[in-house]
């Protein structure tokens, strides 16, 4: 009988005089799995901390720092503010409270541009979409005219935001109007609008929220109000403990049911650092920051960003619609054939949007103390394309997250908080500012590259 070739034999059929079980041995029974842990990244079916660590650490060198960088970054910019601050203020108590004050709005507005960037596009408007929805609820509660309820005025503000995205959505995916342009044109239009808004009542174009009335006092705490310190213990015990319980709970349930899911001591990590992060917030919001007087406690702008971020990161990473959008900004087209309704997708992208800019414009009609015709609504949009593109979500599309929004903010609140602290002049916050971002979408660029040279390699 001839012998097996040594290319071909794992291949060949027996003949009728060789038994099959002579060919079996000759396959390679490896080749599938070879194959198939080449698409699984992994940290995911690591069995154990060290085994996670390390796969993680081949990640980082392969070029997916995912949010390393921005993290470092932000380490950096506490240190050195620190060192050269007058006094060393910058990680005292009342700063570190105004710092997360400054960048509420901007991690709020990248949350919200973050929806538009997953897809490929971008929103230009909201930077007066925003303003317009604090201007409709700062109007709407003036005792002088209108008196609303606060939360009415509220609901319709963030109402007329969506309705916004609801039209530049429908632009932007029915007509295949690029999204740059009509969100452009968006940008002029709500500029125009804003002035006529602010423009209504006895105000002079500055209606403000100061007084005793109680719903301008409701507006106005979102930003400067505060929960007691008791009060912001026991909601911290809960937010921790339940976001705790979930994420032990869908651990144990995938494991229970075959599938892969992280080691239980980085479980346990997970929800240390949780309550770490929890309780330090906590601690330093409830130290009294007055210099006469008292003022302590965690501020609600704190929990309305958090609110926020639970919301929207629940939405993108646990439902059809958010795995969707990430498809959709992987390959619009796949998505097409796959049967997913791309122009509603993409539209009620949109929607968000805007809506979740109207959220970031009622904290800046808190922050201003009502609201003004001084609005610098392309700085802000630029501050949230900027925030959201630092902390990691890419231009591209299909990569992002509500967490690269906060951090991005914090950077950026960062880098304005310690630059005031030390009085230089605004010019250098924009030039800093902007090194950032070049420094971040090169990072971006970069990481692409090494994971598709990667990819192509492995080929």
């Amino acid at each position: 009988m001839p012998q097996p070739d040594p290319k071909h034999g794992s291949n060949r059929e027996p003949s009728a005089q060789e038994p099959k079980a002579a060919i079996e041995p000759l396959i390679d029974l490896t080749a599938a799995a070879e194959s198939g842990a080449l698409l699984v990244p992994p940290e995911i079916v690591a069995q154990s901390l060290r085994e996670f660590l390390h796969a993680r650490l081949l990640r980082i060198r392969g070029g997916d720092a995912g949010m390393l960088p921005v993290v470092l970054g932000l380490v950096a910019i506490v240190i050195v503010f620190q060192a050269i601050s007058p006094h060393h203020v910058f990680l005292t108590a009342g700063n570190i409270v105004n710092l997360f004050l400054q960048s509420a709005v901007f991690m709020v507005l990248a949350m919200g541009e973050t929806f538009a960037l997953l897809l490929g596009d971008i929103d230009l408007s909201i930077g007066y979409v925003g303003p317009l929805g604090g201007a409709i609820a700062v109007q709407l509660v003036q005792p002088s005219t209108t008196n609303w309820p606060w939360w009415a005025a509220i609901i319709v503000a963030l109402l007329v935001c969506a309705l916004i995205g609801a039209v530049q959505g429908t632009l932007i995916t029915r007509l295949r109007l690029p999204s740059f342009i009509v969100t452009l044109a968006g940008l002029l239009i709500f500029n125009g609008v804003l002035l006529i808004v602010l423009a209504f009542g006895p105000f002079s174009g500055y209606p403000s929220l100061s007084g005793r009335q109680f719903n301008l006092r409701a507006i106005y705490d979102l930003m400067w109000g505060h929960i007691s310190p008791t009060a912001g213990w026991i909601v911290m015990a809960l937010i921790v403990s339940l976001l705790s319980l979930n994420l032990y709970l869908r651990d144990s349930r995938r494991r229970r049911s075959g599938l892969v899911a992280p080691p239980v001591s980085l479980t346990f990590i997970k929800i240390g650092f949780m309550a770490a992060i929890g309780i330090a917030v906590v601690a330093v919001c409830n130290l009294n920051r007055a210099t006469i007087g008292t003022v302590e406690g965690v501020p609600w702008a704190i929990l309305i960003v958090l609110g926020v971020f639970g919301a929207w990161s629940l939405l993108l990473q646990r439902t059809r619609y958010g795995r969707y959008i990430y498809t959709i900004g992987g390959s619009a087209e796949a998505a097409r054939r796959a049967g997913i309704n791309v122009n509603n997708i993409r539209t009620w992208a949109f929607v968000l949007c805007s809506f979740t800019a109207g959220i970031a414009g009622l904290l800046y009609a808190s922050y201003l103390g009502g609201m003004s015709n001084n609005v610098n609504g392309g700085q802000l949009v630029l501050y949230a394309v900027a925030a959201a593109v630092i902390g990691g979500t890419s231009l591209f599309g299909g990569r992002g997250k509500a967490a690269h929004g906060v951090l991005g903010g914090l950077v950026i609140g960062g880098i304005y908080n310690g630059m005031y602290l030390l009085g230089l002049a605004v010019q250098w916050e924009f030039i800093v500012t902007g090194l950032v971002l070049i420094g971040a979408v090169t990072i971006d660029a970069l990481s692409r590259r090494s994971s598709a040279s990667g990819g192509a390699a492995s080929t």
